[in-house]
C-alpha cells in the first residue's frame, strides 16, 4: 500500500452520502448540488466489500464522512459491517453534530471510536449564517454528548474565515483548558464556485496560533491525540486537558506525509482531494471483479502534492462531494 512516492497509504475516508442538512458557505454553493441518484450510491454490503478487499493490502483506518453521514439511514449498519472486517483497527466519524446527540450511543455500539465535530462558532446566529440554515444547533451540548458517549478523542474542527468567525479563535481554544477535546483550526480552502472570492478570507495558521497564544497564555508543541493519523500540528496550553491544532493546506502543505485516499458515495476512488484523478470501483465491484489491481494503479498515479494554490481542483465543485 505505497504510492509512487513511497508514502504508505493506510487510511481511507469513505463518503457514505453526498447529501447534507447544511449549506456551508465554504463547502457548498448556495443553490445546493444535484444529488447522486440513490441507485448509484454504494450499499452497506458494497462498502464492506471494498474495505474487505483493501484491508489485506494494509488498510487500517477508516473515516466515515459525507455530506453529513448521519443522514444516511443505515449508517450504523455501514459502520458495523466495516467493523467486522479483519485488519481494520480504527473507525472515525466526521459530522456537523446536528444528529449526533440522538445517535451517539448507537454509533459507538456499531464501532465508531472517535468523532470530529464541525464547530465553526459557538453562537447560534453565526452557525446559521455560515450553514445557511438554522437547525437550532447547540454545539456545547453536542460536544458533551460525544464525551459522555465515550468517543476518544473528540476533535472540534473550525474553518476560520476572516471577518466571519476569526474573533472566536480564543474562545474556542479555551475549551481545551477544561475539556478533553482537541480543537483544530483549519485554513479556508478555495473550491469550485467560491474559489475566486475566498483568498481574502483565508486566515493563515500562524496568525491563528498567535491569537491562541494570546488567549491561553502560551503554547508548547504536543504530539496530539493520534500521531500519524492526520495533517494537524498540535499544541497544548500549560495544564490544559486538551490540545489545539492547526491544519494548513494553504500556508504549510503536508502532502509529503499524506497517508490517505477517498472513496466517494458513488464508488469512485479519489487519490487526492484536490486532484483530478478518480478510479471507478463501483462498476467492477458490481461486476464481481477484484479491486486490488485497480487500487494499485490508482496509488501509482497519486500526485506528489495538491494543486490548490494554483486553483486547479480537478472539477471539484464542493467539498461535500468527497467528504472534505
Amino acid at each position: 500500500m505505497k504510492d509512487g512516492f513511497g508514502r504508505s497509504i493506510e487510511y481511507l475516508r469513505i463518503s457514505v452520502t453526498d447529501r447534507c442538512n447544511f449549506r456551508c458557505v465554504y463547502c457548498m454553493p448556495p443553490r445546493g448540488l444535484d444529488w447522486i441518484p440513490r441507485d448509484d450510491v454504494l450499499t452497506a454490503i458494497e462498502i464492506r466489500a471494498v474495505v474487505a478487499q483493501l484491508a489485506p493490502l494494509g488498510l487500517r483506518r477508516i473515516r466515515i464522512t459525507g455530506g453529513e453521514p448521519t443522514l444516511r439511514r443505515d449508517v450504523c449498519d455501514v459502520v458495523a459491517r466495516i467493523h467486522s472486517v479483519a485488519g481494520v483497527e480504527d473507525i472515525a466519524l466526521s459530522t456537523n453534530g446536528v444528529r449526533l446527540e440522538r445517535m451517539a450511543s448507537d454509533l459507538r455500539s456499531a464501532g465508531i471510536s472517535r468523532v470530529n465535530i464541525s464547530v465553526d462558532s459557538l453562537r447560534r446566529d453565526r452557525i446559521a449564517a455560515i450553514a445557511r440554515r438554522d437547525l437550532e444547533l447547540d454545539p456545547m451540548r453536542v460536544i458533551h454528548a460525544a464525551i459522555d458517549a465515550g468517543f476518544d478523542p473528540v476533535k472540534i474542527n473550525t474553518v476560520v474565515v476572516r471577518g466571519v468567525n476569526d474573533d472566536e479563535v480564543g474562545t474556542l481554544a479555551r475549551l481545551t483548558i477544561e475539556l478533553p477535546v482537541h480543537v483544530r483550526f483549519i485554513e479556508l480552502m478555495p473550491v469550485g464556485d467560491m474559489s475566486d472570492s475566498e483568498f481574502e478570507h483565508v486566515v493563515p495558521s500562524d496568525e491563528v496560533l498567535d491569537a491562541v497564544r494570546a488567549a491561553l497564555g502560551g503554547l508548547v508543541p504536543d504530539v496530539g491525540p493520534a500521531p500519524g493519523n492526520g495533517p494537524a500540528r498540535y499544541y497544548r496550553a500549560p495544564g490544559a486537558s486538551g490540545t489545539v491544532g492547526v491544519i494548513s493546506p494553504m500556508t504549510h502543505t503536508y502532502c509529503s506525509s499524506c497517508n490517505r485516499v477517498r472513496l466517494t458515495a458513488d464508488g469512485r476512488l479519489r487519490t487526492c482531494l484536490f486532484g483530478d484523478h478518480e478510479v471507478d470501483l463501483r462498476t467492477p465491484l458490481r461486476a464481481g471483479l477484484p479491486l486490488a489491481a485497480l487500487f494499485a494503479r490508482a496509488l501509482a498515479d497519486k500526485p506528489r502534492e495538491h494543486e490548490l494554490l494554483q486553483l486547479r481542483t480537478g472539477g471539484l465543485r464542493a467539498l461535500s462531494q468527497t467528504g472534505g
